[in-house]
């Protein structure tokens, strides 16, 4: 480790072991490209203290006090020779934190469309796999919010194949404290490195995980059938079926519809359409990036969800809904047919064996961008949700990071990329990506800062040019939208519509309507 003048000398405080990645953590660095980074980012927003108070030197002795209790921060990858294996991770002999924690700014007079617009310039390029896969940037010189203190804002960017959504907000808090000017932990910047494990090791570590990758693939498999097992009774999975064998013509088709009595009143939850409509935003990525956030007071989303008989979530799916559909409008663009939304769904459920990977599955759910009327609206993304809910457990989702280390690396890694560029010129599976993760529920600080909004930036890929992901912290709603700048240059508008589409639907639920 390299150390500054102040910090602490590693030593073998924690001896940690070389960990190898999943075949989900892996899939993500085999996706990007020169144009696509995944990276799983936090914008922070603090109050400086008082006028003395030096937000860089704070932020970096903060991270070297704690490096000791955030493994994700020191380890970088190893590669397996030819691709024969998945790659691992080792406590970095070479650690330089003063590679990793940098310093920006805005120029005044420091608004928060400024900080936008260097996060979305920030957030635009891949990270360095030669050093752990994360960096920090302390951005000075914001104004403070109707006449408060000044601001400074904390963008750190973390490579998806190091932590999922939920495991980067366990992170958060363990970088910083719940209460003001905290004491540093125990065994501040104490920390042991490793040497990266020999050619020798890693191939035969492969070796060995060849032989078992077949026998983990028929585990899988009967896990997988179990599930199906436990769903056969699930609306959605009638419907599936009612579909496949509906659509079937012929001779066979007339033999395996005997007896099979058609209602068309019959109410069951009807899944997503498979072909989602264009838009702007579904067309290959460029390598530029528009950011834009928003916030919104929680206890009066609640109250909303509440009168309509509605979750914090629907109330969200509803506003990006609304948003989507008066955006499409202005712009002449709006789809007959309601467009369609990735839900990632967290698969942790507390005491996983290792908490720093990725745990996360997804679902599709329809958007009600058809509907003019705001509450319909909301009724309908509860309605679209509940049945997205029923396909997740209708099929094993909760599998798919464990199916994705069935294959052959080298193989897997070159399917990835073939699929990538593929994606670039076929009809995108979903318009946009739509997240809502639960945040931190009581204050966070660095020293004598205290942070105000949590926003979190996430990643687009080919050919969805659009996330939207929303972070609840304390007693207000986060919300942060990424665009690929070319496609949507004008991504301030579309989060302008989406905090006009909750003071509609907030009017209209407190009137009755």
């Amino acid at each position: 480790m390299r150390c500054a003048p102040g910090d602490a000398p590693a030593v073998d405080e924690e001896v940690t072991t070389v960990k190898q990645l999943s075949g989900l953590d892996s899939a993500f660095l085999d996706l990007e490209d020169d144009h696509q980074f995944l990276h799983v980012s936090q914008l922070l927003i603090l109050e400086r203290p008082h006028a003395d108070f030096e937000p860089f030197p704070a932020w970096r002795r903060q991270l070297a006090d704690r490096l000791h209790q955030l493994e994700p921060l020191r380890r970088r990858l190893v590669q397996v020779p030819f691709g024969l294996d998945h790659p691992y991770w080792i406590a970095d002999p070479d650690f330089d934190l003063d590679f990793h924690v940098r310093h920006s700014a805005v120029p005044p007079p420091g608004t928060d469309e400024q900080l936008d617009e260097l996060v979305g310039r920030l957030v635009a390029a891949p990270m360095d796999r030669d050093h752990p896969l994360w960096v920090s940037h302390v951005i000075e010189g914001l104004a403070g919010e109707e006449g408060g203190a000044d601001r400074f804002a904390i963008l750190t960017m973390i490579h998806h194949s190091t932590v999922d959504g939920a495991a980067g907000a366990d992170l958060l808090e363990l970088m910083l404290d719940d209460v003001p000017d905290a004491e540093p932990p125990s065994h501040a910047g104490q920390w042991a490195t490793e040497p990266p494990p020999s050619t020798a090791v890693v191939l035969a570590r492969a070796a060995v995980n060849g032989v078992r990758r077949p026998a983990r693939g028929l585990v899988l498999a009967a896990r997988a059938g179990q599930s199906l097992a436990r769903a056969s009774r699930n609306p959605a999975v009638i419907d599936l079926a009612d579909r496949v064998r509906g659509s079937l013509r012929g001779r066979v088709g007339s033999v395996l519809n005997i007896g099979r009595e058609r209602d068309p009143d019959q109410d069951l939850p009807r899944l997503p359409p498979l072909v989602t409509p264009p838009t702007p935003f579904n067309a290959p990525v460029s390598r530029y990036r528009r950011f834009a956030h928003r916030s919104l007071p929680l206890a009066e989303v609640k109250a909303v969800g509440k009168e309509a008989g509605a979750t914090i979530n629907d109330v969200v799916v509803a506003l990006c809904s609304g948003g989507l559909r008066h955006w499409l409008l202005d712009r002449g663009e709006l789809p007959d047919q309601p467009l369609t939304a990735m839900i990632p769904v967290s698969l942790r459920e507390g005491g996983e064996d290792e908490q720093w990977t990725n745990r996360v599955s997804a679902t599709v759910a329809a958007l009600p961008t058809d509907v003019e009327d705001p509450v319909e609206r909301l009724r309908l993304a509860h309605d679209g949700l509940r049945v997205a809910k029923q396909v997740f457990a209708a099929l094993p989702g909760e599998l798919s990071p464990d199916a994705a280390g069935l294959g052959v690396p080298a193989t897997v890694s070159a399917v990835s990329r073939a699929l990538a560029r593929w994606s670039a010129v076929t009809p995108a599976p979903f318009n946009l990506v739509i997240s809502n993760v639960p945040g931190p529920r009581e204050p966070l600080y660095l020293g004598g800062a205290t942070m105000r909004h949590y926003i979190p930036v996430s990643a687009i890929a080919d050919p969805v040019g659009l996330n939207v992901t929303v972070q609840s912290y304390v007693d207000q709603l986060d919300i942060g939208l990424l665009s690929c700048a070319e496609l949507v240059p004008d991504l301030p508008d579309l989060a302008d519509a989406i905090i006009g589409e909750f003071d509609a639907l907030r009017a209209t639920v407190r009137s009755g309507g």
